[in-house]
C-alpha cells in the first residue's frame, strides 16, 4: 500500500486546489478531500474533478462536508457533527488498498495547524496517515513568514516533507524560502490567466518529472 500525498499551504487561500488538480493530474492519480467546510459556491471536489483530463483518476467524495465556511472544527460544531481522525485514516487505508498500485492526493483543509477537532489539527491527521507532504505556498506579501513558519513547524513535529510548489507571480523569493527552510522546490506555477483542463494538463507535463523525482517515485 502506498502512502498517501497530503496538499496543505502555508494558509487559507494559497492554491492548494489548484496545485491538488496538477498533481493528481500529473500523477494520474485518485484524489480524496476528507473534509469540506463550506460549500455554497461549489465544493472544491467539484472544481477538481472539473479540471482533470485523464481517464483513470477517480475523485472520492467528502467523509465530512460541513456547510459553513469555517475553521472545520466550529463548522462541524455548528453541523452537530464530530470529526473522527480514526475514521478519516480507516477510510484513507480503504481507498488505498482499492486502487493500488496509483497514488492518492489528499488535500488538507487551510493550513496544518488549522483545528479539526477541539483538540487535533490537521497536522494530526498528517502524522496519522503516515502521509508524504507537499507545501504550497503562494507568493504575496508576508508569505516568506507564513512559509517558514510552515515548514519549521514541520522539522520540529517530524512531518515528512517532499518539497515546496509555489504559485503565483508577486516578486522572486522562492529561492530564499527552498534555502532557509531547506526544503526543496518541486516547481513553480505561475499565475494562470485561465484555469481549465487544458492549463492543468499543461502544468502538470511541465513539472511531473520533478514531481516523480521528489515523491521518489521515477
Amino acid at each position: 500500500m502506498n502512502n498517501p500525498i497530503f496538499i496543505t499551504g502555508i494558509g487559507t487561500g494559497v492554491g492548494k486546489t489548484l496545485i491538488s488538480a496538477i498533481v493528481t493530474e500529473a500523477l494520474a492519480a485518485d484524489y480524496w478531500k476528507p473534509v469540506q467546510a463550506g460549500y455554497v459556491d461549489g465544493t472544491d471536489t467539484m472544481t477538481i474533478q472539473s479540471l482533470l483530463n485523464n481517464t483513470v483518476s477517480i475523485v472520492h467524495p467528502e467523509l465530512y462536508r460541513l456547510q459553513t465556511p469555517a475553521s472545520p472544527h466550529i463548522a462541524a460544531r455548528i453541523d452537530k457533527i464530530e470529526i473522527n481522525i480514526d475514521t478519516i485514516t480507516q477510510t484513507a487505508s480503504t481507498i488505498l488498498d482499492s486502487i493500488a498500485p496509483k497514488q492518492l492526493v489528499i488535500e488538507g483543509a487551510g493550513g496544518l495547524l488549522v483545528p479539526l477537532t477541539d483538540s487535533l489539527m490537521v497536522a494530526d491527521l498528517v502524522k496519522a496517515l503516515n502521509a508524504k507532504v507537499i507545501l504550497v505556498s503562494r507568493n504575496y506579501l508576508g508569505s516568506i513568514n507564513h512559509s517558514l513558519l510552515t515548514a519549521a513547524y514541520c522539522r520540529s513535529n517530524g512531518i515528512d516533507v517532499a518539497g515546496w510548489i509555489f504559485n503565483d507571480d508577486y516578486m522572486n523569493y522562492e529561492n530564499e524560502i527552498v534555502n532557509w527552510s531547506d526544503y526543496p522546490s518541486i516547481a513553480s506555477v505561475p499565475k494562470l490567466a485561465t484555469i481549465n483542463k487544458a492549463t492543468i494538463s499543461a502544468e502538470a507535463i511541465r513539472i511531473k518529472r520533478s514531481l516523480l523525482d521528489k515523491l521518489n517515485l521515477s
